[in-house]
């Protein structure tokens, strides 16, 4: 996961009612290292005390201009010596300023003097957001290179349904990481498989793994974070969709089969990290199987090899496989590697119940096409997303 440690990020807060999901944004950043600096608007002040951004981000909360102590010009010095800032949530007013360059609080005039990138996340009414006049601040902001952040839909303050909802603090430190990222695999064009695939025995019935597509979910993230152009084939989940990717969704195997052969032409990179079924029954009952008092037979037969398929037909491409044991696991992950012709491949214990299926941590060995070797601690699948994208990018540039 990009570390945010040693960032400098300011966080603008105006006067919304969602200003309370600030306060655990503050929260996120702060766990992931950064230093943090909250701006409030005098409106803001009414919702949530400058004391509560003062607590949890731990420096002073300015909201007040020309009641700054000492010679400081904060207007000035914040916008110019932080790595990022961010106004969320942020109101039709505080667009209106920012896209027609009006200055006349601490945080307008400072997005004025900012020299940093700035990302914005609206938060307002169902009306007020669809106003083509709001509509139209967004467009010129973006225009000039603000980051605007989509609205999410759902339940208002008003009690409405639509548009116009705070983007939910999760995603939002997911855009953070991505603008404060190197941006090292910028350019690469990368196809990554998620989760378990299901085969029918009936239409209610099915057989399945206890792949929950974490692994995967976390790489598309990773792999985005970093600049790359990420397309997700992913299997049935609960999770929600990785930012930024071109999201394929499947559930059998041959239709996982059918949504890689389909795309994986011109990418750079595939990593096949789902749980495809190695069987499915021979034939779909059409209706549903009736309960009997006594054992039922179902045949299974092979599915497609999809990996295999690649590994014959990958050209310069990097081709990247899982495995996922309970005994022999070096053994068995170098013969994977050999007769599928991979270029790498991640093997993990999936036995414990600490890490590999379900879990949110992972502790894995990869072994490249030269034989090398490297163990991955026990980390959050995020981390050890990005320690298999930096064994990907050392490949690739040998």
């Amino acid at each position: 996961m990009t570390t945010l440690t040693g960032k400098k990020i300011v966080l603008g807060v105006t006067g919304s009612i969602a200003v309370y999901k600030s306060a655990e944004l503050v929260r996120h950043l702060k766990k992931a290292g950064a230093t943090v600096k909250v701006v409030m608007t005098a409106n803001a002040t009414r919702f949530v005390t400058p004391l509560t951004f003062e607590t949890l981000s731990g420096n002073r909360v300015v909201w007040d201009m020309f009641s700054l102590p000492g010679t400081s010009i904060d207007h000035v010095s914040l916008g110019q010596e932080s790595d990022l800032i961010v106004v969320a949530p942020a109101t039709a007013n505080f667009l209106a300023k920012a896209a027609h360059g009006l200055g006349d609080d601490l945080l307008s005039t400072l997005i004025l003097a900012a020299a940093a990138r700035i990302l914005i996340c609206p938060a307002m009414d169902r009306e007020m957001f669809s106003n083509p006049i709001v509509q139209g601040n967004i467009r010129s902001l973006r225009e000039r290179g603000f980051v605007v952040m989509e609205a999410e839909t759902g339940m208002l303050a008003t009690g409405a349904v639509g548009p116009g909802r705070f983007p939910d603090p999760v995603s939002i430190m997911e855009e953070i990481r991505h603008l404060l990222s190197d941006q090292d695999l910028e350019g690469l064009k990368v196809l990554i498989t998620a989760g378990p695939t299901i085969e029918y025995i009936d239409p209610v019935r099915v057989v399945t793994n206890r792949s929950t597509g974490k692994m995967g979910y976390a790489l598309a993230r990773a792999a985005w974070s970093r600049g790359a152009e990420v397309t997700l084939v992913t299997g049935p989940t609960y999770l929600d969709p990785p930012p930024g990717a071109q999201m394929i969704k499947v559930q059998t195997a041959e239709e996982m089969r059918e949504a890689v052969l389909g795309n994986y032409g011109d990418k750079d990179v595939v990593i096949k990290a789902a749980a495809v079924s190695d069987y499915r029954p021979r034939r779909k009952a059409q209706e549903k199987r009736k309960k009997k008092n006594g054992p039922i037979a179902l045949q299974l037969i092979p599915t497609s090899d999809i990996l295999a398929e690649l590994g014959k037909n990958k050209g310069n491409m990097s081709l990247v496989g899982f495995a996922a044991e309970t005994t022999d696991h070096m053994a068995n992950a170098r013969d994977k590697m050999e007769r599928k012709n991979l270029d790498l491949i991640v093997v993990n214990d999936v036995s414990r119940e600490d890490r590999g299926f379900a879990a949110d941590s992972n502790e894995v060995r990869m072994i490249d096409r030269e034989g090398n070797e490297e163990a991955v601690p026990l980390l959050s699948k995020d981390d050890v997303a990005d320690r298999i994208l930096d064994r990907i990018k050392a490949l690739r540039t040998r």
